[in-house]
């Protein structure tokens, strides 16, 4: 009797340590919970949603013609350093013209004019800043849309070009062939949207068919638009692979640095610009200078992705015929070359702009290696929005 009853207590103390460690654990584990749900909400304060989605109604097709000819542009990260001052007093004419200007055979009449004789060239410089007095005096009394379709400084009355104007929010449509472990189809798009003076820049892929993707990629460019172009405020790609979930990562573009989707600062580049900003930063820049645009020349653009920021060389290898379904488009093929220390998985991305379509890319190939690329060729005339 005495040893069955010492029997029976021994269960129940076992049971009774059971409970309390059964409390503790939960008490711990709700501890914990707690404290990475705190650290989740600072997390999500941290990095704030993407900017909403600017949406227009496309009305008509663009219709092909020559490019209209515009007032050249100096490249953005040169424009700073290279407005144009009156001398203060006439200079020999061996002596070098404060100034920057692209090669003699390129160069418009007034800047062309800085190697001439001093007297001409004072005159050409004298004329040229009362132009773009006369420009900021007019455009300081217009709206700010209309300030913004204006940016550009006017071309000298010797050119007589006209001002570079924005143009109205434009979507691109393309065909999409490809491999990713294996051959693949889709659609893509490319979105300008501009309200004012604030824009975005949109890149939607869909791998597969619409209603079962294999992979779906989104980039967003968000920001403004200023005299020397885009000037991105922030960039976001979302990923989604069959069956998961979305994956984001951002860039923000702050006054001196861009803060990478990896935490790190790097230096903001005079010009810089994002994945999606870069196709409609390089069509205003081929817009107001299409002399760029022959086969030999190169283009730098200054780029930020995800882990850095560099300035990205493309090259003007071809004046190609892209056979579409609206009929052949002669379009100019640029091809990047990789920075030195670039890693082997970074996208590059070759473009085809063509002049009778407003400069707009007719055609993207988008490489990761080669077993992943995605070419992207348009298939039905540009959409444009109504007035």
């Amino acid at each position: 009797m005495t040893w069955q009853g010492a029997g029976a207590a021994k269960p129940r103390w076992r049971r009774a340590a059971l409970v309390g460690l059964t409390v503790v654990v939960i008490g711990l584990h709700g501890w914990v919970t707690q404290g990475v749900a705190e650290r989740m909400a600072e997390f999500g304060q941290a990095e704030p949603a993407p900017p909403p989605r600017m949406e227009v109604a496309y009305v008509r097709e663009m219709e092909l013609s020559a490019p209209p000819v515009v007032a050249p542009v100096a490249p953005p990260p040169v424009a700073a350093a290279a407005k144009p001052k009156r001398p203060k007093a006439p200079k020999p004419a061996s002596a070098p013209q404060p100034r920057i200007e692209p090669p003699p055979e390129t160069a418009e009449p007034a800047l062309a004019a800085a190697s001439a004789p001093d007297e001409t060239a004072s005159a050409a410089l004298a004329s040229a800043a009362q132009a773009a007095s006369e420009a900021e005096t007019s455009a300081a009394a217009s709206s700010p849309a209309e300030a913004v379709a204006s940016a550009t400084p006017p071309a000298s009355a010797a050119s007589g070009a006209a001002a570079f104007e924005w143009p109205v929010s434009t979507r691109v449509s393309y065909t999409l062939t490809g491999n990713y472990r294996g051959e693949v189809q889709g659609s893509a798009q490319v979105e300008w949207i501009r309200v004012g003076s604030h824009y975005q820049v949109h890149l939607d892929f869909i791998v597969g068919p619409t209603f079962a993707p294999v992979v779906q990629r989104r980039m967003t460019s968000d920001g403004e638009i200023s005299a020397q172009g885009l000037q991105p405020g922030r960039y976001d790609e979302e990923t989604k692979v069959m069956f998961g979930n979305w994956r984001r990562r951002s860039i923000r573009f702050e006054d001196e640095t861009v803060l990478l989707s990896n935490g790190q600062r790097r230096a903001r580049i005079p010009g810089v610009q994002d994945t999606a900003s870069q196709f409609i930063q390089l069509t205003y820049l081929f817009s107001a200078n299409p002399e760029l645009l022959k086969v030999g020349n190169t283009v730098d653009i200054p780029l930020a992705l995800a882990h850095r920021v560099d300035i990205w060389t493309y090259d003007v290898v071809a004046e190609d015929t892209i056979d579409t379904s609206f009929g052949p488009l002669q379009a100019f093929h640029l091809k990047p070359r990789r920075p030195p220390d670039s890693v082997g998985n970074t996208l590059t991305v070759e473009m085809w702009f063509a002049p009778r379509m407003r400069y707009l890319p007719a055609r993207l190939y988008v490489t990761q290696d080669a077993q992943t690329y995605a070419d992207l060729v348009i298939d039905r005339r540009p959409e444009l929005a109504g007035p």
